[in-house]
């Protein structure tokens, strides 16, 4: 499987003061995805190593819909390259705009914690 979809909706909880979600909730969501694709490709314990600069382009207001879209994009011996896009939709309205962009890193490893090639 190259692509991993996974939603959440915004509650109030997971915004700031000015009611969007904030930057560190984004975050978790997207690597949470990254780590589920990698999982799916590799069928192995993974781990992220790298998470590359994240572009905030849209703020993606409390009660909306988000969709991540996490895909693998280039495979080493036991390293995935995965981007992950959030996806924004207002509950009133069908319409997405991308609020987010952002590259990972996992590598597998087995149960001491070292690389393992991917299946």
């Amino acid at each position: 499987m190259k692509e991993t979809r996974t939603v959440h909706l915004v509650r109030p909880g997971d915004c700031n003061h000015y009611g969007s979600l904030f930057g560190g909730t984004a975050m978790a969501w997207m690597d949470e995805a990254a780590f589920v694709a990698a999982t799916r490709h590799a069928r192995a314990k993974v781990v992220t190593v790298h998470a590359d600069a994240m572009d905030f382009r849209h703020p993606v207001p409390q009660g909306s819909i988000v969709e991540l879209v996490a895909s693998v994009k280039a495979v080493g011996r036991s390293s995935m390259r995965l981007e992950v896009e959030m996806w924004v939709e207002p509950l009133e309205r069908e319409e997405r705009t991308l609020a987010c962009r952002a590259g990972f890193v996992m590598v597998a490893v087995g149960a001491d914690g070292r690389p393992v090639p991917n299946q």
